[in-house]
This record gives structure tokens, sequence and C-alpha cells, in this order.
């Protein structure tokens, strides 16, 4: 069987796993969507009835809620669409754009809910509370947990980060409701009307979210640095192969949720063949692909020298010098060197904020004076895979 045979189960299997998560997505969506209208309905009723600020807000907030369900929906639907020549990466990217426009959405409510709940400060109106609006509020309490919990559990099935968020939120939204519903009491219970500030309070708290959503996303657009635990696997997996003694530089390109690329250095024995290298590429990347859902896109091969401990005693010499400046460089890599052509070349992974080309004349300057005869070259790599962060 064919390399290309071996890998189309695996990835009819992947593709099956993206169908799954796009029907729980939606299905989840759905049910916020239906959840939140009604709530907001009956909180808009009884806002309305008992001329409550504060529960006006808190139906504002839940149709908010249902409003991004919708843009989810919306969002998942198109991120699903297959490759074509234009986007030959899908459309996975198509749901963070989604995911701002709820941040939008949720960052203007927040400012609109904090202008009414200021008006009421300063021009307060009394509020007039029956038993069944004390009741609906209680009961919406409790359905935000059980949306909550529900939203949780089925984010974290579909390894969806927005379900995840709205879950949280949800119950987050439970925990506002429950101080309106105090509020309510309290005025009963004293005359004191603290409605209107609870509702600048659910304001800000809005605004906030909507924030936090926007920064979230925003890294997701620009790119964050790829997560330490996923390096670690992926480096642990090619480094297992017998003939890779190490996996460098490897880099994560993101296109959605569930859409990675990758691409990564390792370091062979000089004595392999093309041949040889071609089997274990094709091998690795239906490896990483089968156990990580993360294409493996590009293999950059470093050569070691093998059989030769002239050339292993200069490695180490070469590794110990440019390892003496610990504040600049994290990892030595690549090493080979040609004792005949008088050649020698690696790559140095260096921190943030590190000035690349004093540390160039720095590390050549001291290695030129270790081997005056080799011609040297030296390669400088930024700490993408978080070297820096224990990974």
């Amino acid at each position: 069987m064919s390399n290309e045979q071996s890998a189309q189960p695996v990835r009819a299997a992947y593709q099956q796993e993206m169908l799954k998560r796009g029907h729980i997505i939606v299905r989840t969506s759905m049910v916020g969507i239906v959840v939140n209208i009604l709530l907001a309905a009956f909180k808009a009723a009884v806002g309305i009835t008992a001329n409550s600020i504060a529960v006006l807000l808190d139906a504002v907030n839940n149709l908010s809620d249902a409003l991004s369900s919708v843009i989810t929906v919306a969002g998942a639907k198109l991120a699903g669409r297959k490759p074509d020549r234009e986007h030959p990466f899908g459309h996975g990217r198509i749901e963070y754009l989604s995911a701002m426009i709820i941040a939008a959405i949720v960052f203007y409510a927040g400012l609109t809910a904090l202008w009414e709940s200021g008006k009421k400060i300063l021009e307060p109106e009394s509020a007039d509370y029956s038993m069944l609006s004390l009741v609906i509020i209680a009961v919406a309490v409790v359905v935000k947990i059980v949306l909550g919990r529900y939203f949780k559990r089925q984010g974290n099935a579909a390894e969806s980060a927005a379900l995840v968020a709205s879950g949280a939120d949800a119950l987050f939204d439970a925990v506002l409701s429950f101080s309106v519903l105090a509020s309510a009491l309290v005025f009963l219970g004293t005359g004191i009307s603290l409605e209107a500030y609870v509702g600048a309070i659910i304001a800000l708290f809005i605004v906030k979210s909507g924030i936090d959503m926007m920064r979230d996303t925003l890294n997701d657009i620009l790119g964050e640095r790829p997560d330490p635990v996923l390096v670690r696997r992926i480096k642990g997996m090619l480094a297992a192969e017998p003939e890779i003694r190490g996996a460098y530089d490897l880099m994560l390109n993101n296109y959605g949720p569930g859409r990675n690329y990758a691409s990564v250095h390792i370091e062979l024995p000089d004595t392999m063949t093309v041949e040889e290298v071609d089997r274990l590429t094709r091998r690795i990347h239906d490896k990483v692909y089968q156990e990580t859902g993360v294409r493996l896109m590009g293999v950059t091969v470093y050569s070691y020298n093998t059989n030769d401990n002239e050339a292993i005693a200069i490695r180490k010499q070469v590794y110990r010098i440019v390892l003496a400046h610990r504040d600049w460089i994290l990892q030595v890599h690549g090493f080979y060197v040609n004792r005949q052509k008088k050649e020698m070349r690696f790559d140095v992974v260096v921190r943030f904020g590190t000035d690349i080309p004093v540390v160039l004349q720095t590390l050549q300057r001291e290695v030129q004076a270790a081997f005056p005869a080799y011609d040297i070259l030296i390669d400088v790599d930024m700490d993408i895979s978080a070297l820096g962060h224990n990974s």
C-alpha cells in the first residue's frame, strides 16, 4: 500500500470529525438562540411592567447573546465550505471574523446599556416588582446556569473555544441576573432602589466582555505563539523516529479552528540517501496528521556528522562558545562541519528583543577566533516555538 493510500482513511476520519464539530456548533448555537430569545422576551416584559432598567438591560444582554449565536452559526456554515482556487487553505478564518463582529455587538450593547443606566441614576424612577416578575427572574438564573453548563460541555466536545466562551458567558449572566433579583428583593424589603446602579454594573461587565472578546479574536487573526503543549507533542513524535536526532523551528500556521499547517526542521545523519529521506518525511507527515490533525506541509533537513570524532569534538567546542551567551541564546542546532573544505554551519535561536546584528558579530568573531581556517555560516532563528517557556 502506498503512502497516499494509507493516508486516505486518516484524512477521511479527520474530515468526518470536522463535520461532526460543525454539527455540534450549529445545534448548540440554535439551542442558545431559542433560549436567549425567550429569556429576553420575558425579561423585557418584566422590565417594562416593573419600570426596571436593570431587568431591561438584562434582557438586552440576552438578546445580544442570541444575536451572537446567530452569527456563530453563520460563521460556522461559511467556515465549513470546501477549499477553492482563491482560498486553497479553506475558509476557516471566517469564524474569527464572525467572532470579531460578535465582540463589536457586545461592546456596543454594553455602551448603550451604560448610557441608559447613567440616565436612570441621574433621574431615578421607582420600580414596581410583582411576584410573577421575581419568579421569572429566578427561573432565568437557573436556565442560564443549565445553558452555561451545556455550552461548555458541547464546546469541549467540539473543541470550540467560541462555545466554551459562550458557556462561561452564560454562567456569568446567571450571576448578573441574580444581582438583579437581589436588588429587587432589597427594594421590596427596604424601599432602597439599587437597580440603576446594578444596571450600570451589568453594563460595565458587558463592555469588558466585548473588549476581552475583541482582544482574543484579534490575537487569533494576528497569529499567536503556538500552544507549547502541542509543540512538545509534535517534536516528541518526530524525535521518536530513530533517524531523527532533533526537531527544531516548528512553525504552526492557523487557518481557522482545527485547520493547522506546520513546517519543521529535522536533523538527520549525513549518511542517509535522498530516497530514505523521502520515505521518512512521508511517514512523519502521516503520523503527525493522524495523531494531531496538523498537516506537516514543509520539512527542512539538517545533516549532522557521523563517524567523525574530530567533527564531534569541534561541535562540542562551538556549542560551549555559543551557549556561554545564555542571556542571548536559547538553543544551537543544525551544526555541520566539512573538515576537508574547511566549512562550518549552524543555527542559533535567540530571545525576542535581542539585537541580532550584535549577536551575529559577536558569535562570528568568537567562533572564527577558535577556528580561523574555517568559513563559518551562522543563521539566526527567532524563538517561535516557545523555547523560552520551557517547551
